[in-house]
């Protein structure tokens, strides 16, 4: 899920919550402004501008869900199809007929494929039809000759009301892994693309990074409309997925980082969680309503273009400006939102915040000798680090294969799919509400867990609404602990390799994409093994997790050293929302406990920008 992160952590760095949320004091000197947090309620934390800029989230959200879910409608094939034979078109026969005479018995290697029928859907009978008739032959003979579909095939569209390209090119029997062979196309597209964005971003800006981004992703998205082949369309679809992540990430950063620390946990959680559950349930209905794939990936495009005002609507980052070295700029920018939020700042202030600036500008040089080798160097923090790149690729195998596997549990996709997305907005909800209670590691352990006793449960009820039920409340689960997982890498690795470290891990994350839409194919040798996997991946994620270290509270590490001790002092059974847990002693430069330290959701990776003394 996020592609875009690990390089804004890289370059904002510097500008992170410190540990300690400085308190100004009026009349005792000049006022105490250490981070880039530190000057926010100055300006405004969470006034107009920044109401602004979270309503402005909106259409770059569906952006983000829309090239995420759209290939999903665009190659969706209907579960009944069989051979075609113009033999029988001259004849005035029901489907139903053409198949009792035209088309064998599934084989049983076909009765164990997904979506099986009772016909074959390869195979058609080698016969004379126009003799049979004139024989008065209606009905077929098991001991006629075999053989493949030879003139394409015909598709039911009764419950998928339209041909997708994967239909017209008919991508099935020994063509049916091409659909997700285009989907892994459009997630290496997306490798290239954080990282041609990524060197944008830092070197030129976050808003020409936005708008480049979105403008990619359109023209490749009106392009997707003019394939006719597999390989024009993989090469469209590689395009497309180069803007994925960055296309919304980029405002959604800015957007976090603009916003006090106490408010990051509503406005990154809610907005995500509010658009992008409203944005995937919806994008059902309009593939459904438009029932055409080529004017759906043209539609799903629209959105893309408000990026094009982007440089009027959206503030360049300024710790950006101050990582650029344009420190007059970042200040002309804070001078703005503080004279749209009805705030009046002394100029003092915003001298205290440039010496500060560019006095963490000189520390931070001494940052720049270590590599995401250095990672490996300590033991502790090496495992640590396998760890989490295990554990974040297990949380993208297990989502993407509930989201993929879904079309195998209900022939009502439409409404199936609607319902898992809309798992997001509860999701998010819970851990607005129970996060910074909970902990992230007992959170997290229970969420996969869930995710796999209901994958369980799904394969134990009986095919129809209660599977589907069953299967939704795994992909909840699942949701919960993506976004909590989103997170831990850049709470727990050290400052001084936390941005290359996240960007392995994230990058790393990409082949679980490219790989997880492959997962249904499991259910060629059992139609139960997609959600066995699911659930025992889900059972070893939630076991790992509870051998990661608990974050919340805990001074994030900067040294490599205290990267490597991270939670050595913390007990196993530690539950934070426990009172009669005794209360752990932090890390070895604990001092206060930071203000913004109590969602290290938005402080480590989404909010690395912000969240991170990284």
């Amino acid at each position: 899920m996020r592609g875009y992160l690990q390089r804004v952590i890289k370059n904002t760095a510097t500008m992170t919550v410190m540990v300690e949320s400085t308190k100004i004091e009026e009349g005792n000197g000049p006022p105490k402004i250490e981070t880039f947090d530190d000057i926010l309620p100055y300006v405004g934390e969470a006034s107009r501008y920044q109401w602004f800029l979270f309503i402005l989230l909106l259409p770059f959200t569906f952006v983000y869900a829309f090239l995420y879910f759209a290939q999903f409608f665009i190659t969706l094939v209907p579960a009944e199809h069989w051979c075609s034979i113009p033999e029988l078109d001259h004849y005035n026969l029901t489907d139903h007929e053409k198949i009792a005479i035209g088309i064998p018995p599934a084989t049983p290697e076909e009765l164990q494929l997904e979506a099986a029928t009772w016909f074959s859907k390869c195979y058609m009978y080698d016969v004379n039809y126009t003799e049979l008739f004139e024989q008065g032959v209606r009905e077929a003979n098991q001991s006629w000759p075999l053989v493949p579909c030879k003139q394409g095939w015909t598709f039911n569209h009764t419950m998928i009301p339209y041909a997708s390209i994967a239909a017209e090119l008919e991508w099935v029997c020994d063509k049916t892994f091409l659909g997700s062979a285009a989907q892994s196309a459009f997630f290496v597209g997306s490798i290239i693309g954080g990282l041609i964005f990524g060197y944008i971003a830092d070197h030129y800006g976050r808003i020409p990074a936005l708008v480049s981004c979105n403008a990619v992703g359109f023209f490749a998205s009106i392009a997707t409309a003019f394939c006719n082949s597999f390989w024009s369309f993989c090469l469209a679809r590689l395009v497309v997925g180069a803007s994925f992540d960055n296309c919304f990430n980029v405002l959604f950063i800015i957007v976090i980082e603009y916003v006090g620390p106490k408010y990051r946990t509503l406005v990154a959680n809610m907005s995500f969680g509010i658009y992008f559950a409203a944005a995937a349930g919806l994008l059902p209905w309009i593939a459904y309503w438009i029932a055409d794939w080529r004017i759906l990936s043209v539609v799903t495009a629209f959105p893309m273009i408000t990026a094009f005002l982007g440089p009027w609507l959206v503030p360049e980052s300024a710790r950006w400006y101050i990582m650029s070295g344009k420190i007059d700029k970042a200040i002309g920018m804070l001078k703005k939102f503080a004279k749209v939020n009805g705030k009046e700042v002394k100029q003092e202030v915003f001298e205290e915040f440039e010496k500060s600036c560019k006095s963490m500008i000189e520390k931070d040089q001494s940052h720049n000798q270590y590599t995401v080798v250095h990672l490996f160097k300590l033991p502790r923090l090496a495992r640590i680090t396998v760890m989490l790149v295990i554990y974040w690729l297990l949380i993208i195998l297990v989502f993407d294969g509930h989201v993929w596997n879904m079309k195998l549990l209900d022939p009502d996709v439409f409404t199936s799919f609607s319902l898992a997305a809309m798992t997001e907005l509860p999701a998010a909800i819970l851990l607005a509400l129970f996060l910074d209670r909970w902990g992230r590691r007992w959170m997290g352990f229970a969420s996969m867990f869930m995710c796999g006793i209901f994958s369980f449960i799904a394969i134990g009820t009986p095919p129809g609404t209660l599977t589907v039920t069953m299967a939704i409340l795994a992909r909840l689960g699942v949701n919960i602990a993506a976004n909590i997982g989103f997170q831990y890498a850049a709470e727990m690795l050290p400052t001084v390799v936390r941005a290359q470290g996240v960007s392995l891990i994230h990058i790393i994350g990409y082949f679980a994409h490219i790989i997880g839409p492959y997962v249904i194919y499991l259910a060629d040798v059992n139609q139960y093994l997609p959600l066995i996997v699911l659930g025992l991946l889900s059972f070893l994620d939630a076991l790992l997790t509870l051998a990661l270290p608990e974050t919340l509270n805990q001074e994030l590490p900067e040294t490599l050293q205290e990267g490597n001790d991270f939670g050595k002092d913390q007990s196993f059974w530690w539950i934070p929302c426990i009172s009669s847990t005794p209360e752990l002693k932090k890390s070895a430069k604990k001092k206060k406990k930071k203000e913004g330290m109590a969602n290290a959701a938005f402080q480590g990776s989404i909010q690395t920008i912000d969240c991170t003394r990284l």
